[in-house]
């Protein structure tokens, strides 16, 4: 999802037809959303469906397409930018949320007012119609640009006919109708890409090899000099300690792809543990310097040995900071920020 929402709508977020997992956009598939997310200059940029016809509810569409977007990030970076935000959220799980949590982050939020919203999958719980009600409402009482991709658990788990005949209905009915969303502006472009999979019983998650391509397709026209982020829901790295768990499905082959296309960051969840690393202390076959992000479960009760948390990113070329925002039981603690300096195409961390 990429789609900012200033007032309640009546069903799901502005829809824009499903993007076709089979293929990557092509040169007219770019759409802007007529009064979707845009910050600074930024375009959101979801694909048409071919062939879907227009549905009651549906957002009007209009063009501009995918290369007009990027000559325009082109020229409004090279005629300056600035500082950028991004809020990093992830595993709100509705239906197992804490509601003094939901209120404290959206305040906090609020006052935040970041550039961007990232949300980096498992909105619900268990996909139920009534939890991605209450995580469209919640999105759209922040009134402000939002990009999110599914998760595991945004996929039913109980009902197997939805689960393996139309296991993101819900989520495009109520989310947002692109499962690999994309957002471009002066000083940032952001892609998104659904990692969740219908077949996966214990939760975990892939990368397609269509989904590689639309990486490596949303990337290439884009000016150099702008930060380039990848945000998925499955992690590409393990945590530093805890647990074993199992990373996205053919990762090393997205990043390796991430790498060519120049990605800066790549941010996730599904862990409810938060922590900042390289992907090159787990790939080795990379050699090109990536962030990694993690972000704890922003308000849920599924604690995992720490609290609930959200990451705030501050993007000023070449340098960034994250900062953790904890629970420490009454608001949104921000903790000691992580800082990075970008020389010789190398992040290094500061401090």
């Amino acid at each position: 999802m990429a789609v900012r929402c200033p007032q309640p709508q009546p069903r799901g977020l502005p829809r824009t037809g499903r993007q076709s997992p089979a293929r990557a956009p092509g040169p007219r598939e770019g759409f802007r959303i007529r009064g979707a997310a845009r910050s600074r200059g930024g375009v959101v940029l979801a694909a048409k469906h071919p062939g879907r016809p227009r549905r009651r509810g549906d957002a009007a569409l209009h063009a501009p397409a995918l290369p007009r977007a990027a000559a325009r990030a082109a020229g409004d970076h090279a005629a300056g930018g600035g500082v950028r935000t991004i809020a990093h959220v992830s595993d709100l799980h509705f239906g197992r949320e804490d509601p003094a949590l939901v209120a404290a982050l959206q305040e906090d939020l609020k006052g935040a007012a970041p550039d961007l919203v990232a949300v980096s999958g498992d909105l619900t719980q268990r996909a139920r119609r009534r939890e991605f009600e209450a995580a469209r409402d919640f999105l759209q009482a922040l009134g402000m640009p939002v990009l999110a991709v599914p998760g595991n658990h945004d996929i039913p788990l109980f009902d197997v006919a939805r689960r393996l005949l139309r296991p993101l209905d819900r989520y495009r009915q109520y989310i947002h109708a692109d499962d690999n969303p994309f957002y471009v502006d002066a000083e940032l472009a952001v892609l998104g890409l659904n990692t969740a999979r219908r077949t996966a019983l214990a939760g975990d998650g892939r990368i397609s090899l269509p989904q590689i391509e639309v990486l490596r397709q949303r990337f290439a026209p884009l000016p150099p000099g702008l930060v380039r982020v990848l945000v998925t829901h499955h992690p590409f790295v393990p945590a530093p300690s805890g647990p074993a768990h199992t990373l996205v499905g053919r990762g090393l082959e997205g990043l390796q792809a991430a790498e060519a296309a120049g990605v800066d960051i790549v941010l996730a969840g599904h862990l409810h543990r938060g922590f900042t690393g390289d992907v090159r202390t787990h790939h080795v076959a990379i050699k090109r310097s990536i962030l990694v992000f993690q972000a704890g479960t922003a308000v849920s009760t599924r604690l995992r040995g720490e609290p609930n948390s959200y990451n705030l990113i501050l993007l000023d070329p070449p340098r960034l900071a994250c900062t953790v925002h904890a629970w420490d039981g009454q608001r949104f603690r921000p903790l000691a920020p992580t800082r990075f300096l970008k020389t010789d195409d190398e992040w290094r961390r500061e401090g």
